[in-house]
Protein backbone atom coordinates (compact mmCIF):
# COMPACT_ATOMS: atom_id res chain seq x y z
CA UNK A 1 0.00 0.00 0.00
CA UNK A 2 1.22 3.16 -1.00
CA UNK A 3 2.23 5.91 1.80
CA UNK A 4 -0.66 8.35 0.95
CA UNK A 5 -2.97 5.89 1.32
CA UNK A 6 -1.62 5.34 4.52
CA UNK A 7 -1.55 9.04 6.00
CA UNK A 8 -4.68 9.30 4.18
CA UNK A 9 -6.00 6.59 6.48
CA UNK A 10 -4.86 8.14 9.29
CA UNK A 11 -6.14 11.01 8.66
CA UNK A 12 -9.80 9.97 8.28
CA UNK A 13 -9.14 7.78 11.54
CA UNK A 14 -7.91 10.59 13.25
CA UNK A 15 -10.58 13.30 12.11
CA UNK A 16 -13.50 10.58 12.80
CA UNK A 17 -12.20 10.09 16.08
CA UNK A 18 -11.78 13.86 17.02
CA UNK A 19 -15.29 14.05 15.69
CA UNK A 20 -16.84 11.18 17.72
CA UNK A 21 -15.07 13.18 20.86
CA UNK A 22 -16.13 15.99 20.40
CA UNK A 23 -19.85 14.91 19.65
CA UNK A 24 -19.59 13.02 22.81
CA UNK A 25 -22.80 13.99 25.15
CA UNK A 26 -20.60 14.60 28.32
CA UNK A 27 -17.49 16.78 25.63
CA UNK A 28 -17.99 20.45 26.20
CA UNK A 29 -14.52 21.96 25.31
CA UNK A 30 -14.34 23.18 21.91
CA UNK A 31 -10.95 24.36 22.32
CA UNK A 32 -9.34 20.85 23.08
CA UNK A 33 -11.38 19.60 19.73
CA UNK A 34 -9.87 22.52 17.77
CA UNK A 35 -5.98 22.00 19.58
CA UNK A 36 -6.15 18.38 17.98
CA UNK A 37 -7.81 19.32 14.49
CA UNK A 38 -4.40 21.99 14.35
CA UNK A 39 -2.01 19.80 15.83
CA UNK A 40 -3.01 16.29 13.56
CA UNK A 41 -3.44 18.25 10.72
CA UNK A 42 -0.32 20.35 10.92
CA UNK A 43 1.31 17.17 11.47
CA UNK A 44 0.37 15.72 8.22
CA UNK A 45 1.50 18.65 6.36
CA UNK A 46 4.81 17.93 7.75
CA UNK A 47 4.83 14.49 7.22
CA UNK A 48 3.51 14.89 3.52
CA UNK A 49 3.66 18.58 1.94
CA UNK A 50 2.85 18.07 -1.30
CA UNK A 51 -1.27 17.43 -0.49
CA UNK A 52 -1.94 19.89 2.70
CA UNK A 53 -5.33 20.43 1.35
CA UNK A 54 -5.97 16.63 1.46
CA UNK A 55 -5.12 16.33 5.05
CA UNK A 56 -7.25 19.33 6.04
CA UNK A 57 -10.12 17.58 4.30
CA UNK A 58 -9.24 14.50 5.84
CA UNK A 59 -8.92 15.88 9.25
CA UNK A 60 -11.36 18.79 9.50
CA UNK A 61 -14.44 17.40 7.22
CA UNK A 62 -16.00 15.36 9.56
CA UNK A 63 -17.02 18.04 12.48
CA UNK A 64 -18.72 20.62 9.72
CA UNK A 65 -20.57 17.56 8.03
CA UNK A 66 -22.32 16.42 11.40
CA UNK A 67 -22.90 19.94 12.79
CA UNK A 68 -24.48 21.43 9.82
CA UNK A 69 -26.44 18.17 9.06
CA UNK A 70 -27.45 17.05 12.94
CA UNK A 71 -27.57 20.79 14.52
CA UNK A 72 -27.89 23.39 11.19
CA UNK A 73 -24.95 24.58 12.97
CA UNK A 74 -22.98 26.73 10.08
CA UNK A 75 -20.18 27.77 12.66
CA UNK A 76 -18.62 24.38 12.86
CA UNK A 77 -17.38 25.43 9.19
CA UNK A 78 -14.15 26.78 11.84
CA UNK A 79 -13.12 23.33 12.05
CA UNK A 80 -12.59 23.19 8.54
CA UNK A 81 -10.70 26.37 8.26
CA UNK A 82 -8.61 25.56 11.45
CA UNK A 83 -7.30 22.43 9.69
CA UNK A 84 -6.39 24.00 6.37
CA UNK A 85 -4.59 26.68 9.02
CA UNK A 86 -2.68 23.91 10.56
CA UNK A 87 -1.54 22.02 7.32
CA UNK A 88 -0.67 24.96 5.51
CA UNK A 89 1.33 25.30 8.60
CA UNK A 90 2.92 22.23 8.44
CA UNK A 91 3.77 22.14 4.88
CA UNK A 92 5.51 25.62 5.76
CA UNK A 93 6.88 24.28 8.45
CA UNK A 94 8.66 21.38 6.61
CA UNK A 95 9.73 23.65 3.42
CA UNK A 96 11.74 25.73 6.01
CA UNK A 97 13.53 23.35 7.92
CA UNK A 98 13.84 20.85 5.13
CA UNK A 99 14.27 22.59 1.72
CA UNK A 100 16.37 20.05 -0.12
CA UNK A 101 14.57 16.59 1.76
CA UNK A 102 12.27 16.77 -1.12
CA UNK A 103 8.16 16.35 -1.09
CA UNK A 104 7.20 13.03 0.36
Amino acid sequence: MNKQWLLLLAAVSVGVAITWLDQSPGWDDTGISAMLILLSSGLLGVISPKRPYLWALAVGLWIPVLGIIRQHNDGSLLALVIAFIGAYIGMAVRKLLFPLAGNA
